[in-house]
């Protein structure tokens, strides 16, 4: 299994224009964070979690050949917004592409990209067939999956395990029986937005103290705000499984 590190960053405490932060003014590629969205490549297949509004400059960057299925997180539009994006796998694979994805967030891309799923079809939209996910493992493409539903706040999300993968962003609560469904993962990754108090994101301590509870082989921390910090600056005082995700970084499982 191959992984990949699409985005790491967030909309989360985005600078304004001509910010002159640490972060900002850094010239450390690790520093230069695309909306958070993983590709993982096992048993052949390609799948992407989440399609946030970077998704086309994050393929292209990756040099992204082939896309089997796009699996959802949750509907927020740092997910979503480069659904429309998929249509150039449509031409070049002559496939429609499989989505997966909550009955809840289905209905909110039906919202967003109604004219996907016009009566209608208007030529060169993109083709999707979308399979509605809950709670239970399920295959996609052949491929076995485990949901892992954390809280956003007030908002269901879900994670996904592969094998001894685990990939989790927009958490701040992960409830003990969604907890038992990640150990023994060798990998795990989770969000560490940054070290104030945050409504619905973990902390950089409260994920510390998940991953230190779960104990994997090694974790990455992604879904990053600038406000965070400085990569080199952050990483030099974490523990020593624990690790910065950045974009374009490629792990081998």
């Amino acid at each position: 299994m191959k992984i990949t590190f699409l985005g790491t960053g967030t909309s989360q405490g985005v600078p304004v224009i001509a910010c002159h932060c640490p972060v900002c003014t850094s010239l450390d590629f690790r520093d230069k964070r695309l909306r958070t969205s993983v590709m993982i490549e096992t048993q052949g297949k390609n799948f992407v979690i989440d399609t946030g509004p970077d998704f086309r400059q994050q393929m292209l960057r990756e040099r992204v050949g082939q896309l089997d299925a796009v699996l959802f997180t949750h509907e927020h539009k740092d997910h979503t917004a480069g659904l429309d994006e998929v249509r150039a796998y449509n031409f070049k694979q002559q496939m429609d592409m499989p989505v997966y994805a909550h009955p809840r967030v289905v209905a909110q891309l039906k919202r967003e990209f109604a004219y996907i799923f016009a009566e209608e079809k208007y030529p060169g939209i993109p083709k999707i067939t979308v399979q509605e996910i809950d709670n239970q493992p399920f295959l996609a493409e052949g491929v076995p999956f485990m949901p892992i539903q954390v809280m956003h706040y007030r908002l269901p999300v879900f994670g996904f395990r592969v094998e001894n993968f685990t990939y989790i962003t927009d958490a701040n609560y992960i409830a003990p029986a969604e907890m038992d469904k990640i150990r023994g993962s060798e990998v795990v990754v989770l969000n560490g937005l940054q070290a104030e108090p945050h409504i619905s994101h973990f902390t950089l301590a409260q994920a510390i103290e998940v991953l230190e509870e779960l104990q994997p082989k090694v974790a990455y921390l992604t879904h990053i705000s600038h406000r965070l910090g400085r990569h080199a600056d952050v990483e030099k005082h974490l523990p020593s499984f624990i690790k910065l995700a950045y974009d374009g970084l490629q792990l081998s499982l």
